[in-house]
């Protein structure tokens, strides 16, 4: 099949939606080099109201990754840096105290925004990693017994070192799993590293974009549409065992102690809805499931000590685990 066929919806919207989705790889690539499987992750994490977890060494561009895709989506964006002394209300928002009318005012934190970037999430004490799990699951902060609604579309994308540990704190199981995707920056091979500083040299701004040329080439709507088209693209039930049968297989894995959730089986099944309907068709295939199955489980697997010390990754073990479940045919 034409993967640039139109077969996930019946309108002309959900064609345009994809056309515009497609376009964003060529805008962000304006300010962003050689990290287009990054950007797809962060795509279908829209798509399935999800959130990202970014790791990667400082310098590979996560930051402007997250504010290029904001621009080309045109969408509101607001960057918090997590330390050790950031308090929860500094995320979420609290009540001022008005003297002009002795009434207290709820003042609105970064987090109501539609692509939040957390920064080095990982240095700030737990209570306020926790503030942000009632925003990422329920979509909502509550202050002062009074749930208020977080914008539509909300996005987290949280970034993380993953050579310096000292002064960190780990994020626990039960906020990894809230994370849709764990996706790994890698350093540039040499040829994008090379047209990296050839952007430099000719005047390139990482802090102005709009100089660089990133232009909105979608919007909402466009991200609207597509998730209806998503929504109606079709699982068989061929597939939806051999998504199960992937996840209790970890389960089994003697490297791990502990495995993925049926909560983790129901992203991957949602990630790789979202990653066929963005390759053309309306309907998932096993590759599907196999293409997102290490940023959509990576981060929800846990070693033992032993297997860790031999070596052993979660990646590793993700890969075993495909090579032995039988695929439907």
């Amino acid at each position: 099949m034409d993967p640039t066929t139109d077969t996930a919806g019946t309108t002309g919207d959900q064609g345009r939606a994809r056309a515009s989705l497609e376009a964003l790889r060529a805008e962000i690539s304006k300010a962003v080099v050689g990290q287009d499987p990054a950007v797809t992750g962060l795509v279908v994490a829209l798509l399935c109201r999800g959130h990202v977890l970014l790791e990667g060494v400082p310098g590979v561009a996560k930051t402007l990754l997250v504010r290029a895709l904001a621009s080309a989506l045109e969408l509101d964006t607001k960057r918090v840096q997590f330390t050790p002394d950031l308090m929860p209300s500094d995320i979420t928002g609290s009540l001022v105290y008005d003297a002009r009318t002795a009434e207290f005012s709820f003042q609105p934190g970064p987090v109501f925004t539609n692509l939040l970037l957390a920064d080095e999430i990982n240095r700030t004490p737990p209570k306020t990693q926790s503030s942000l799990l009632e925003a990422m699951e329920e979509r909502q902060v509550t202050v002062d017994g009074a749930p208020r609604p977080l914008p539509d579309p909300f996005l987290v994308a949280a970034t993380q070192n993953p050579v310096e540990y000292e002064g960190t704190y780990p994020l626990p199981e039960a906020q990894l799993d809230r994370f849709l995707l764990k996706l790994t920056i890698p350093l540039p091979s040499r040829q994008d590293e090379i047209d990296v500083l050839t952007r430099h040299a000719e005047g390139f701004n990482p802090r102005d974009l709009h100089a660089a040329g990133v232009r909105p080439v979608a919007g909402p709507a466009d991200l609207e549409a597509a998730r209806a088209a998503v929504a109606k693209t079709a699982i068989s039930p061929e597939i939806t065992a051999y998504v199960v049968d992937i996840c209790r297989a970890t389960r089994e894995s003697p490297s791990l102690s502990l495995g993925v959730s049926p909560r983790g089986a129901t992203a991957l099944l949602a990630t790789s809805r979202a990653w066929a309907w963005l390759t053309g068709r309306d309907y998932v295939i096993p590759d599907d499931v196999k293409a997102l199955a290490l940023p959509t489980l990576r981060h929800r697997v846990q070693l033992r000590p032993e297997a860790e010390m031999e070596g052993v990754t979660a990646d590793s073990v993700i890969n075993s685990v495909l090579a032995h479940v039988p695929v439907p045919r």
